[in-house]
């Protein structure tokens, strides 16, 4: 999947100020993770489609 260009990071408004946690990018046609401890590190990246299902069967 081609990473989008425009965009902003952002984490979970529960998150603490730690930077222990995950880090989501959402764009028109993906979405991004990665780790707020390594912002400059490896990030994934999803259709839309593919999110969506994740956050529906996490949510099981």
């Amino acid at each position: 999947m081609k990473q989008p260009v425009m965009g902003k990071w952002y984490t979970s408004s529960r998150s603490n100020q730690g930077n222990q946690c995950v880090e989501v990018f959402h764009a028109a046609n993906a979405v991004g993770v990665r780790d707020s401890k390594n912002p400059g590190g490896p990030e994934l990246f999803f259709t839309v489609e593919q999110w969506n299902s994740f956050i529906r069967l996490a949510g099981q």
